[in-house]
């Protein structure tokens, strides 16, 4: 039987792999590398493994977003079309497991017992949920994390998420941290973006207009497109600092990165992808 325990670069996913490393030695760790995650992702990685004292194993290393986009014909990835988590996240977990008996262990914690994580439908693949059967919640986690010396990954800072940059379950407020971050990305999904309006025939606002209106996704963010987002800056921001205030006054105790959270899910409450995010 194989144990393995997948990790996302999020607070919940390592605070598991810590949390089992004692309790199963022979665990597998793995991360789905899209080739398209942020800096801080790869150097939380990096840390983790020698808090782990094993290395992660790298999947889809060979096929990562810019081969996909290219078999999907340039059409993004969008909440209607996850091609991004099919292919780049489910078939090389369900690859790299192969036909072995294995058990999966989720990081879904206690305090979110209803959320959905990966949940294999091989017969092989058996889900394990840690932190629901022992009641670890959010403050649990956080404990676990700050026992193990090794505290959230530098992206709390600005975005509370874990996946690509270019993630199209980025709220408006996180796109404008990565302008600011990590400007060389953010143009990067900038690029990509106009050239999927180019091929698409879009041309100019009454064009986009028209084609927004027929909910044909051809931008990361909603019905705009990241030109006319960071045109917004100083608008997204202002609100982005009343949701902080709003935050703050309701729960003025909190850390910093859990004011983020809550303000980040004012401006838009919507779930995050349920397999990269956890």
């Amino acid at each position: 039987m194989r144990h393995i325990c997948g990790i996302s670069g999020g607070k919940d996913s390592s605070a598991l792999a810590v949390y089992l490393k004692d309790e199963i030695p022979d665990m597998e760790y793995f991360f789905c590398d899209t080739g398209a995650e942020l800096p801080e992702t790869y150097e939380y990685l990096s840390r983790l493994e020698i808090i782990l004292g094993k290395p992660i194993a790298r999947l889809n290393s060979e096929r990562g977003f810019d081969y996909w986009f290219k078999v999907f014909r340039g059409a993004l990835p969008s909440p209607q079309m996850r091609w991004c988590t099919r292919e780049m996240k489910i078939k090389p977990i369900e690859q790299w497991i192969g036909d072995e008996p294995a058990t999966s262990y989720v990081a879904i914690r206690a305090d979110e017992a209803n959320r959905k994580g990966y949940m294999s439908t091989k017969g092989n693949i058996e889900t394990k949920f840690p932190f629901i059967d022992a009641g670890i919640d959010h403050d649990g986690v956080m404990k676990i994390l700050d026992d193990a010396g090794i505290g959230l990954p530098t992206y709390y800072e600005w975005r509370t998420r874990s996946g690509c940059y270019f993630c199209f379950y980025q709220r408006k407020a996180e796109w404008v941290g990565l302008a600011e971050r990590h400007p060389e990305l953010f143009e990067k999904a900038v690029a990509i973006e106009q050239k999927v309006l180019l091929d698409a025939g879009v041309d100019g606002d009454a064009d986009f207009t028209a084609y927004a209106m027929k909910d044909r996704q051809y931008t990361w963010s909603g019905n705009e497109t990241l030109v006319e987002l960071i045109g917004r800056k100083d608008q997204i921001i202002e609100n982005h600092e009343k949701s902080k205030l709003r935050a703050t006054q309701k729960r003025p105790n909190r850390p910093l990165f859990e004011i983020l959270g809550a303000a980040l899910d004012d401006d838009d409450d919507s779930d995050a992808c349920t397999v990269c995010a956890i």
